[in-house]
C-alpha cells in the first residue's frame, strides 16, 4: 500500500495511491494514518491533480547511517566502522518531491546520496531484530545531501548533514516491501550515477532499526536513512537528482542557490 501526503486546495491530507503508473488516483484518508488508521473518506483525486508533499514530517528526528556500503566506503577513502555510524538530521531538513534543494551558502561542495529510508510506525525502544517488523510503518526514497567541505572541517556532522532541505524524501511510503535485495539508483540530470542494491548493505534494515532503538526511543514518523551505495558526487544549482528504489518509486528534486 502506498501512503502519500498531498495538498489539493489548502490543508495537507493523507491518501492511498492506487492504480497503474500514469493512471494513479489518490483515495483520501480521514485524519493521520499513523494514529487513526486507514479510514477512507470516499473522496478521490487523480494523482496529477494534487501536489505531493513529503510523505511524513518526523515528529522528532531523522537518524542517518553512514558508511553502510563497502564500495561507498572505498570511494570516500574511509574505513568500515565497527558498528553502525549514526548521526541526526533535524525535521527541518525534510522536503518533499519536486521541492527545490536549496544549497547552503556555507558550502561549495554538496553531494547527493540515494538511500532507502525506514519510517517508524509506533513508539519503541530496545527492539529485538526479530521484532523490528512490528514497529515499521513503511519505506520511502531519500536523498541524504551532504556538504562535504563542512564535513571535512567540522568535528561533527550536524551542519554538513542537517542543513535545511538536506533530506528530500518521497514520493510516498510503501507499507509492504521486502528490503533484502532492492535496487537503489540515482540519476543526475538523467545520467545514472548510483546503481546499487540493499543486498550490499553491511547492516540490514532489521539490524539498523534494532541498533538505533538501543540509543533512541523511536516515535511514529521517525525516519532512519540506511546509507548510500557507491557513485556519490557533487550537485550544482540547476541540476536535478532523481532517486529510484525498487518497489517504491522515484523521488526527484532540483538544486538551487
Amino acid at each position: 500500500m502506498r501512503i502519500a501526503r498531498f495538498v489539493l486546495d489548502s490543508d495537507p491530507a493523507f491518501g492511498i495511491v492506487e492504480g497503474d503508473e500514469g493512471n494513479e488516483e489518490v483515495a483520501v484518508i480521514a485524519g493521520d494514518p499513523f494514529f487513526s488508521g486507514f479510514q477512507l473518506t470516499g473522496a478521490r483525486h487523480k494523482l496529477e491533480d494534487v501536489r505531493l508533499l513529503a510523505p511524513i514530517i518526523p515528529r522528532s528526528k531523522v537518524v542517518g547511517i553512514g558508511r553502510n556500503y563497502a564500495e561507498h566506503i572505498k570511494e570516500m577513502g574511509n574505513e568500515t566502522p565497527a558498528a553502525p555510524l549514526m548521526f541526526l538530521k533535524p525535521n527541518t531538513s525534510v522536503i518533499g518531491p519536486n521541492e527545490p534543494m536549496v544549497l547552503p551558502e556555507f558550502s561549495e561542495e554538496v553531494s547527493y546520496e540515494a538511500e532507502l529510508c525506514v519510517v517508524i510506525g509506533r513508539i519503541c525502544k530496545d527492539v529485538p531484530a526479530e521484532r523490528v517488523h512490528e514497529v515499521i510503518f513503511g519505506y520511502t526514497c531519500g536523498n541524504d545531501l551532504t556538504a562535504r567541505d563542512a564535513q571535512r572541517t567540522d568535528n561533527q556532522w550536524a551542519r554538513a548533514k542537517g542543513f535545511d532541505g538536506s533530506a528530500p524524501i518521497g514520493p510516498w511510503i510503501e507499507t509492504e516491501l521486502d528490503t533484502e535485495d532492492l535496487a537503489v539508483k540515482g540519476w543526475l540530470d538523467g545520467e545514472l550515477k548510483q546503481d546499487g542494491s540493499t543486498a550490499q548493505m553491511i547492516w540490514s534494515v532489521k539490524e539498523l532499526v534494532s541498533y538505533v532503538s538501543q540509543a533512541f526511543t523511536l516515535l511514529p514518523g521517525d525516519i532512519i536513512m540506511t546509507g548510500t551505495p557507491a557513485g556519490v558526487g557533487t550537485i550544482e544549482a540547476g541540476q536535478r537528482y532523481e532517486v529510484e528504489i525498487e518497489g517504491i518509486g522515484r523521488l526527484s528534486n532540483t538544486a538551487r542557490r
